[in-house]
């Protein structure tokens, strides 16, 4: 069970999401697949306790898929991620929509793990999407988590039934 609670994003919370993206993501986009979101401008999910927030997720929803565009649980390891992804995939369902899915980054192996460790499975590759990317959000960095480069999308996709 994760520590604090998980809400959606309301209106109020807009400040707090575009100051979390700023900080946790480096620009107020995110870019994916040649795409650019605003994510404080999106829904999404929030984990808080006593106040303070947890975890944030943001997503959008187009042609019966949800699509996660932002992901942060701010203390690893006590459930908040798994939280914040249950509560996607509830809100996946209830929309009628048939999968969820997200693109991350070849670098991103902490992550490619803990969405397979959740039913997620690996679907397309986009070698040197990034530099791409790049054109579009000059903040990507070119070297990642453990110096590894930057320079693949990788998309990740759970199947979800939609609710009868």
């Amino acid at each position: 069970m994760a520590e604090g609670s998980v809400r959606p994003v309301e209106e109020a919370d807009r400040i707090v999401v575009a100051r979390l993206v700023l900080e946790l993501w480096g620009a107020h986009t995110s870019v994916a697949h040649g795409e650019v979101f605003f994510p404080a401008s999106l829904p999404g999910f929030l984990v808080e306790k006593q106040g303070q927030v947890l975890g944030l997720l943001t997503y959008v929803v187009a042609n019966h898929q949800l699509e996660i565009v932002t992901i942060d649980a701010l203390r690893r390891g006590r459930g908040v991620g798994t939280a914040l992804v249950d509560a996607t995939v509830r809100q996946a369902r209830s929309l009628g929509c048939n999968r969820v899915r997200l693109t991350t980054t070849n670098d991103n192996l902490d992550a490619v793990r803990f969405y397979q460790r959740r039913g997620f499975k690996l679907v397309a590759l986009r070698p040197d999407a990034v530099r791409e990317a790049r054109k579009l959000k000059p903040e990507i960095p070119a070297v990642g988590e453990f110096g590894i480069p930057i320079t693949d999308e990788l998309d990740l996709e759970r199947w979800v039934a939609p609710r009868q």
